[in-house]
């Protein structure tokens, strides 16, 4: 017998717990129990005002960001609209269903702001790799690296010839934020030693980016995922 239909009906009183709808064996279960933020707080503290509205959770916003790298959601605005609809991202992010979610222009604001200002990310890297020795997981004896070639949306008409490039006739004041970055970073030493080899191409939007043909077909602007 063909069952009623089923119609939702909003109720005055929900008993709903999203502990319990995230299953046992879910990666981000495994992960927090390692995820350890409880230092960042102080470590931002300088960084904030005394007055003014109470700013978004340093903490919820490194957890969105954990799940955004867990998960491979490249996209702030993504990032956002996922942990709004999934229950384990909620839970990993300590997120009630009534509690709403940040807006994603304020990990621009955060990543480009406080965040580097107080070296936050480098912290909490360094943070990590001394839990995974303290767990055993490492050693700190050897490093092997790996990288992935991602293309990037990067117009190769906005560009220049290696012929051209001449970054000391630039005015840093008259440029993006991007290549201000990229012309900071020419004298450093880990910058410096990486490569000698001038790019057939350089992007106006971003110049670290790579022109390269590693892929055995066309040529585009790309960037590695260490």
């Amino acid at each position: 017998m063909m069952g009623s239909r089923q119609e939702a009906q909003g109720a005055l009183l929900y008993e709903f717990s999203i502990d319990a709808h995230v299953p046992p064996d879910h990666m981000l279960r495994s992960v927090d129990r390692f995820v350890d933020l409880t230092g960042i707080r102080q470590h931002l503290a300088a960084f904030y005002s005394s007055s003014g509205r109470p700013s978004v959770d340093p903490e919820l916003m490194i957890r969105m960001l954990l799940v955004g790298y867990i998960m491979g959601i490249r996209s702030e605005r993504r990032l956002c609209e996922e942990v709004h609809l999934n229950l384990a991202y909620r839970w990993f992010c300590r997120l009630d269903l009534t509690f709403p979610v940040p807006d994603y222009s304020t990990f621009s604001k955060n990543r480009h702001g406080r965040f580097r200002d107080s070296d936050l990310l480098r912290h909490l890297f360094e943070t990590m790799v001394a839990r995974c020795l303290a767990e055993g997981l490492a050693s700190g004896q050897r490093l092997a690296a790996d990288a992935s070639i991602i293309q990037v949306d990067a117009n190769r008409q906005n560009s220049t010839p290696k012929a051209d490039w001449e970054p000391h006739s630039i005015d840093p004041a008259e440029v993006p934020r991007a290549v201000r970055e990229y012309l900071d970073t020419l004298d450093e030493a880990a910058f410096g030693t990486a490569s000698e080899v001038q790019p057939k191409f350089t992007s106006h939007s971003d110049p670290a980016r790579q022109w390269t043909e590693a892929r055995k077909g066309s040529a585009f602007f790309s960037h590695s995922d260490n």
